[in-house]
């Protein structure tokens, strides 16, 4: 266990073709509505784990699943990002690389108060929620199970942080846009195109060239 930053920041990346889509809807969503829709318009995950989180529960909310839920980091350049800036996975189907993808970054603390407001269930998990062994957890309280020493940590070539890394907080049914306070990009070619497609929006984060949050 490790105390958490005073402030944590969650972050969850997309491809910028999809931001477009993000803002027509006002929210977020979750796997299970998408599936339903057909799909984003620039899919990056990899298929089978979407669908293994579409059956996995949330132990801490009976009758829910992890596809059901609005999936965050809780640091930028992650597990993930980094097999999508290989393209070499077998299971990606995404081969793009990651110049496209962007960060939307949300202050937990915000988030956590919305979701009281709103009676929303959230969770998080101290490990890859779409695993079959990942504990959830609901207490604001025990975020210092998380280990954040591993969630900091660029080089994850060992097992144990890894895991750690790949923590978790869900947001159940849908993520306010209201909530995303920073898009970071990797180059001023996607913050062109970042803010071409937030032109007009009724609230605009912060965008920001961030290289540092990329492999």
């Amino acid at each position: 266990m490790s105390q958490p930053p005073a402030a944590p920041k969650v972050y969850h990346i997309t491809h910028v073709d999809n931001v477009v889509g993000i803002l027509g809807d006002g929210v977020l969503l979750p796997d299970s509505t998408m599936v339903a829709r057909g799909g984003p318009a620039a899919a990056i995950g990899m298929s089978t784990i979407k669908a293994r989180r579409l059956r996995l529960p949330v132990e801490c909310h009976p009758g829910t699943c992890v596809g059901e839920y609005v999936p965050f980091n809780f640091c930028p350049r992650s597990v993930m990002l980094y097999v999508i800036s290989a393209a070499n996975h077998a299971e990606l189907a995404y081969r793009g690389g990651q110049g496209p993808i962007v960060h939307l970054e949300a202050d937990l603390g915000d988030v956590l108060a919305w979701a009281r407001e709103h009676q929303q269930r959230w969770a998080f998990s101290t490990s890859n929620a779409g695993a079959h062994y990942a504990d959830f957890f609901v207490d604001p309280g025990e975020l210092n199970k998380i280990d954040w020493v591993a969630v900091a940590n660029n080089d994850f070539r060992s097992a144990q942080v890894k895991e750690g890394k790949q923590a978790e907080f869900l947001l159940h049914g849908s993520f306010p846009w209201e909530l995303v306070s920073r898009i970071g990009v990797k180059s001023n070619d996607i913050h062109e195109r970042v803010r071409v497609a937030l032109e007009g929006a009724a609230r605009a984060p912060i965008v920001e060239v961030r290289p540092e949050w990329y492999f």
